[in-house]
């Protein structure tokens, strides 16, 4: 197994470690868009640093995916309320005439597509370490950090961890995925010492996971669980009170655990390179809907005109409230997820265990310790024409059965979403998209967007099927 993953690694590592003229292609750039920023910035008469940083900045990125950052490091005199406006009138103009995107983070920062690459431009303030006004003021410290930690041949073991990650889908801290970010597997590469320790480790792992590479808390590691509430705790080695990894969301930190148990068993590079989904045939989703014998509900959302990272904030808000919602009304959600093209359509899926509920419900009353409560709950439902049965005595309770106000959820979701569903748990920006325009689809109404949107329909097959392509490998 230890050799089938070396050569695993050394056919992986030739793919994604960038060639010489790579190099230089990337370095050109990153150096001619860094001047443009110092000349805007010395044309407005801002004092500020220029630096790239990140993966380019560290040499950890992959061949073909290289994420150029460039940061603009400004005065702390600047009001905070003014750093992501400055910051982007700074990227604009030296952004030019290539293609922009306005994004959010903790606050606006600009996306730019020049010569087939990606480049963040992205704002932040000159601060000392522990002096932090906006959350990428620690982001120069971070590459400083590896840069001068990180051993030289540690960074394929840093490519292949991040190739390993994107292949099974958890690669990514922005709100989309919520997986890990390229600081935290430069991290654990720097704790673990290489790829397959660090994979080991996860796989063997059944409790949670703490890291203190600069050991901050020495043995007073009780203090790191109640100070961070998530199941991985990766303690910044330039800030001992962030959690690098509290943006991992635990299906993700889960799914990581997973796959690298899988891994181990059976090494494949098809956790690299996963293989090209099949999108379910209108005919096989039909079949598919019909195997599950649950109920298929879509919330289509129209467009909604902001920058991707609310959007998404927006869609998994209101994805948990809807969850919660329908829980509290007795329908069972088998699971959920939210979907979006980003432009012009978003959907929130959810897969019930029966779309319809019996005519009738039971209703608790209280515990018969509770006398003068008891008295009142009889009073109400002792000569109630609506009660079809009781009250009477269940493990110590008075019971009652009652009709059903909303059996069927496609009905229940149009009177709860009518305005909105403000009042329901909606993001802002979603209800007022529902209140133009709500469309619910049901089982295999949700063809009418599944043929017409390739995006949805490969979201969908994954939702339905539901198994980790890398299981195939078992």
């Amino acid at each position: 197994m230890e050799n089938q993953i070396r050569v695993i690694s050394k056919q992986i590592l030739h793919a994604v470690t960038p060639n010489k003229e790579e190099y230089q292609r990337v370095e050109a750039l990153s150096r001619k868009l860094e001047q443009k920023i110092k000349n805007v910035c010395r044309d407005e008469g801002i004092s500020a640093i220029v630096r790239v940083e990140g993966s380019v900045a560290k040499n950890t990125w992959l061949s073909g995916n290289p994420d150029i950052d460039i940061f603009v490091r400004l005065p702390t005199s600047i009001p905070r309320k003014d750093l992501g406006n400055i910051g982007l009138r700074i990227a604009k103009k030296a952004a030019g005439d290539a293609e922009q995107l306005e994004r959010f983070a903790e606050h606006p920062y600009l996306e730019i597509f020049l010569e087939g690459y990606h480049v963040d431009i992205v704002p932040c303030f000159y601060t000392k370490p522990g002096e932090w006004k906006s959350a990428t003021d620690r982001t120069p410290y971070h590459t400083d950090y590896i840069k001068s930690h990180l051993a030289e041949q540690l960074h394929a073991e840093v490519r292949l961890l991040k190739k390993f990650m994107q292949g099974i889908g958890v690669y990514g801290a922005e709100i989309k995925v919520g997986g890990f970010s390229g600081y935290l597997c430069e991290l654990l590469i720097l704790n673990y010492g290489s790829f397959v320790d660090v994979i080991k480790s996860f796989a063997h792992n059944n409790k949670r996971i703490v890291v203190d590479i600069e050991g901050f808390y020495g043995a007073r590691e009780k203090e790191i669980g109640l100070l961070f509430p998530e199941p991985l705790i990766i303690i910044d080695p330039v800030d001992k009170g962030r959690n690098v990894a509290s943006a991992v969301q635990a299906k993700k930190l889960f799914l990581f655990i997973g796959a690298s148990r899988a891994f181990l068993k059976k090494p494949s590079k098809r956790f690299f390179d996963p293989p090209e989904l099949n999108i379910l045939t209108h005919n096989e989703l039909k079949d598919c809907l019909a195997l599950h014998g649950s109920a298929l509900i879509a919330i289509i959302i129209g467009e909604l005109a902001v920058v991707p990272d609310v959007l998404w904030g927006q869609l998994f808000r209101t994805k948990r409230s809807l969850r919660k919602l329908l829980e509290n009304n007795d329908y069972k959600v088998h699971k959920e997820d939210a979907w979006s093209n980003e432009k012009t359509i978003s959907a929130l899926v959810f897969e019930l265990e029966q779309r319809v509920l019996p005519k009738t419900k039971k209703h608790s009353g209280p515990p018969l310790e509770r006398e003068v409560e008891c008295d009142k709950f009889l009073s109400k439902y002792i000569c109630n024409e609506l009660v079809v049965s009781g009250p009477y005595i269940e493990n110590g309770r008075w019971i009652v059965e009652v009709p059903r106000k909303n059996r069927d959820v496609a009905l229940f979701l149009k009177e709860k979403l009518a305005g909105g569903g403000k009042n329901s748990g909606v993001a802002d920006m979603i209800a007022e998209a529902l209140k133009k325009n709500l469309m619910i689809l049901i089982d295999l109404d949700v063809a009418e967007v599944y043929s017409k949107d390739n995006g949805f329909a490969m979201f969908l097959t994954e939702f339905l099927v539901s198994k980790p392509f890398w299981l195939e490998t078992q």
